[in-house]
């Protein structure tokens, strides 16, 4: 989640007056009929870390205790809330968990908005709906930054394990802090308590996990609801990237009932861009991550509902329910139904043909470079293979932290695939080097202890050189996320991408009727950001068009 004007730290001290406003009378009457008067004793707990949280309060008489509660039970104040002033942050958009505690100091008398009503709020009352988002996301990015609320992730802090669920939780805009349990004799105790565990996640709610996956610790957390959806949404979105997101801005904010589905994070590969410098509005560039926080945080304004992380496994195209739907079928084995499904699922990176790289996947060998692998990179050689955008943000990005960064690409330049404003960059860094006609042939070191080396060859002279790198960054060409279509009838080219615009219809409706594509996955897309978000608001006309048909036939 980035913070409203940059995507660097905020500085708490100064804006402080925009993370607690204080609403004056008339403001508060323009609340009032979005929100329900409610009575709290002394002592009374108003709402608590893990639990989920009733929507956001306007004080109107008495104060209020915020404090922040890590897994392990330590707690922070973080402020004291009087009369006119709101206690929520941005999670309560959704009615997901608390993430911090709020106490009675003395009796107080509240109005208590619930999620749906805060964001008809929101929608109602522009400007001041403009001060209330701008302070829920700001609380978010200082609890961030605070690290001192959320999850807390005990074991070695270069294990594999705690940087894939930091990983995770950062992508997703979670508040968490690490216990290093090689340098904190508490940490080692808990582990050892425990057993064979590598990595222990004590959750806000006092629930420890042993080894969890990214959708245990989800579920821990309340990041998804595990509920049964047994209604007809009018637009279910099968991935939260750009494209994904901005389809769920323009379908939302036009009054259609739309539901987002991503395995992993909002934001796709974009989301894991150190800094994008060519996208319309932003001269100075933006980060990856920030924008896809802002339009995730602008989905669930207009009430898009999310669930991250939560896997597509298949989807039923016959139409053969009672309502004539499509179906898609989760991981956990539950069924969502919706009048139209955009296709928004992306691509990754593939895996080059290297001997033992799987060993080395989380140990070494990455296909993202977020602040959490720069860190390890610091004052160490690198590798990074790919030439392509994304490669040219990651070496840039990365070479503010590594003594040398070696850019392989298998072409005899950037030219042919990259922004020329990023080659300009890379040429300019005296500490980046670029190595044309070149592949990476083999990683050297054990699984157990990681990367420790890794040998290319120039595929003009054959000569191979070896480098101590321990780490290595992989931005290698791109795989369609397709396979949940399997059997569902949505043609796809030659290399798996789906194909839009067949035998007349609308340019991004797939050979299934009802069925659209957007962004990198669809076969032709130019694969930018811009345009999968010019995509995803263009698909919004087309679902239009077909849901207005099918009522007309109905």
């Amino acid at each position: 989640m980035a913070n409203d004007a940059t995507d660097g730290p905020i500085e708490i001290e100064t804006r402080r007056h925009q993370m607690f406003p204080t609403l004056g009378e008339a403001d508060i009457a323009r609340i009032q009929r979005f929100g329900t008067v409610k009575n709290y004793k002394r002592g009374d707990c108003l709402f608590k870390a893990g639990e989920v949280g009733p929507g956001m309060f306007v004080v109107l008489k008495g104060k209020v205790a915020i404090s922040q509660r890590d897994g392990l039970g330590h707690v922070e104040p973080i402020a004291v809330q009087g009369v006119g002033q709101f206690l929520a942050e941005v999670g309560q958009l959704s009615g997901r968990t608390a993430l911090v505690d709020g106490h009675a100091e003395e009796d107080v008398e509240v109005l208590l908005v619930p999620p749906d009503q805060l964001r008809a709020l929101i929608i109602a009352e522009a400007d001041l709906g403009e001060r209330v988002v701008r302070a829920l996301i700001l609380r978010r990015v200082a609890l961030m930054e605070a690290g001192a609320s959320g999850p807390v992730l005990i074991g070695p802090t270069d294990s594999a394990d705690v940087r894939r669920l930091e990983n995770f939780l950062g992508r997703n805009g979670y508040p968490y802090h690490v216990v290093d349990s090689t340098q904190d004799a508490d940490g080692a105790a808990m582990l050892e308590q425990y057993g064979e565990a590598q990595l222990l996640v004590a959750c806000p709610g006092g629930e420890v996990l042993m080894n969890p996956t990214e959708d245990a610790l989800a579920r821990c957390l309340g990041m998804v609801d595990t509920i049964e959806h047994d209604e007809l949404f009018d637009v279910a979105i099968v991935g939260a990237g750009p494209a994904g997101l901005a389809t769920a801005v323009y379908a939302a904010s036009e009054g259609l009932r739309v539901i987002v589905l991503d395995c992993r994070s909002y934001g796709g590969q974009a989301g894991a861009s150190a800094r994008i410098e060519n996208y319309l509005g932003f001269p100075t560039g933006i980060s990856g991550g920030a924008l896809a926080g802002r339009a995730y945080v602008q989905a669930q304004k207009f009430g898009a509902e999310m669930l991250i992380p939560a896997k597509v496994v298949s989807m039923d195209c016959s139409r053969s329910g009672p309502q004539g739907q499509l179906a898609i079928k989760l991981e956990d084995g539950r069924l969502l139904n919706a009048r139209t499904v955009v296709i928004a699922s992306g691509a990754r990176y593939r895996r080059p043909d290297v001997p033992r790289l799987k060993d080395f996947e989380g140990r070494g060998i990455w296909y993202w470079a977020s602040a959490i692998e720069a860190r390890m990179c610091a004052s160490q050689e690198i590798a990074l293979v790919g030439g392509g955008n994304s490669a040219g943000q990651a070496a840039v990005f990365l070479s503010q932290q590594a003594a040398k960064v070696n850019v392989l690409v298998r072409g005899p330049s950037l030219a042919a695939s990259m922004s020329r404003y990023l080659i300009d960059r890379i040429e300019a860094a005296p500490n980046i080097e670029l190595h044309p006609y070149t592949e990476l042939v083999s990683l050297h070191g054990e699984p157990v202890t990681g990367l420790n080396g890794a040998t290319w060859r120039d595929a003009r002279s054959g000569d191979q050189h070896d480098c101590p790198a321990r780490n290595v960054f992989l931005f290698v060409g791109a795989e369609p996320e397709t396979g949940w279509l399997e059997g569902c009838g949505v043609q796809t080219d030659g290399h798996g991408f789906v194909c839009t615009g067949l035998d007349g219809k609308s340019p991004l409706e797939s050979s299934v009727e009802g069925v659209f594509a957007v962004g990198d996955v669809r076969s032709g897309s130019v694969k930018r950001v811009g345009g999968a978000i010019g995509e995803g608001a263009a698909a919004v006309a087309s679902i239009h068009q077909h849901l207005s048909g099918a009522q007309s036939v109905a």
